[in-house]
């Protein structure tokens, strides 16, 4: 029997998190169509084999999991995309609550509109005491996310789907290739972006990207990321890595006009310090993180395509 939709979920090391995302899977509708879930254990070595090996899956699932020992989140995608037997693969990630409704939503954008990719609504759900310096603006780099309240397009190369809840069609990879593997999470190193490069290729190349804010999840935030430091170490990556793909195989001298930024950047924490404290300038503080992160990537950066 084919398959239509295959459920892809990529995890390294996070057995505490994936044990309550397995039971919570449970709540999930099917769709109409024929449907498999894939796990892809991205070389851990905690007890997250041992606990996939246990799980009491739901009788009537169809459920495989494959083990990626090359590290790295695009390595363990890539693995999905060559593994699963499904028309389209719909990702999620190893920390998140699924809406039971989740699959059948996507299915009904897929059969109205036939999209090449899509992405859809990631709601933030605190497990520990949210801080009195973690404003709403910054919840976007938790996961946050909900483009709009309709169906519709995604056009704008600015406006991607996020990471913990996008999918497409399996073949759109022969036109576009996979994911990049300088991109994507690498065990304790939190560099992403692997999907918004992705994204911006199937615009591109002419794709038809959607979004439906039915397709809901929650990504369930933990205490480890409740801290100043994880978001400008979040914001110094995604710099040094824009900075690469912008240097490409340019001279390693940072433009001039990156430094101008820095400092301005720099003043600015400093005027808003100065008048409201130090738990308002975190946003401005991250802006810091961010260029000097683009003045590192220039300079000493990998060149894009090697390991």
């Amino acid at each position: 029997m084919s398959v239509r939709y295959t459920l892809a979920m990529c995890t390294h090391n996070h057995a505490d998190r994936l044990a309550r995302t397995l039971v919570d899977l449970s709540v999930l509708r099917p769709p109409q169509q024929p449907w498999e879930v894939l796990i892809v254990d991205n070389g851990s070595r905690d007890a997250t084999p041992e606990l996939l090996a246990r799980h009491a899956w739901p009788a009537a699932w169809q459920v495989r999991v494959v083990r990626e020992e090359k590290l790295g989140l695009s390595h363990a995608r890539n693995r999905a995309v060559a593994d699963a037997r499904g028309e389209y693969i719909l990702f999620m990630d190893d920390d998140e609550t699924l809406d039971s409704d989740w699959l059948c939503a996507y299915e009904r954008l897929i059969d109205a509109h036939e999209p090449d990719a899509f992405g859809g609504r990631q709601i933030v759900m605190f497990e520990d005491d949210r801080p009195a310096w973690l404003r709403d603006e910054l919840l976007g780099f938790l996961g946050e996310l909900n483009r709009f309240e309709r169906v519709g397009p995604l056009t704008d190369p600015d406006t991607p789907f996020y990471g913990g809840n996008f999918g497409f069609r399996r073949s759109v990879c022969e036109q576009v290739g996979g994911f990049d593997s300088m991109l994507g999470r690498k065990g304790r190193d939190n560099t992403g972006g692997e999907e918004v490069d992705f994204y911006r290729r199937l615009l591109n190349a002419g794709l038809k990207v959607w979004w439906t804010p039915e397709a809901m999840i929650y990504h369930r935030i933990q205490a480890v990321k409740l801290t100043k430091r994880y978001f400008y170490d979040l914001h110094y990556r995604m710099g040094r890595m824009e900075a690469i793909r912008k240097r490409g195989d340019a001279s390693r001298i940072p433009p001039r006009y990156i430094f101008g930024q820095l400092l301005r950047a720099i003043a600015a924490v400093v005027a808003q310090r100065w008048e409201q404290g130090p738990d308002a300038t975190v946003r401005k503080e991250m802006n810091v993180a961010y260029f000097y992160g683009q003045i590192h990537g220039w300079a000493f950066g990998a060149r894009r395509g090697s390991e």
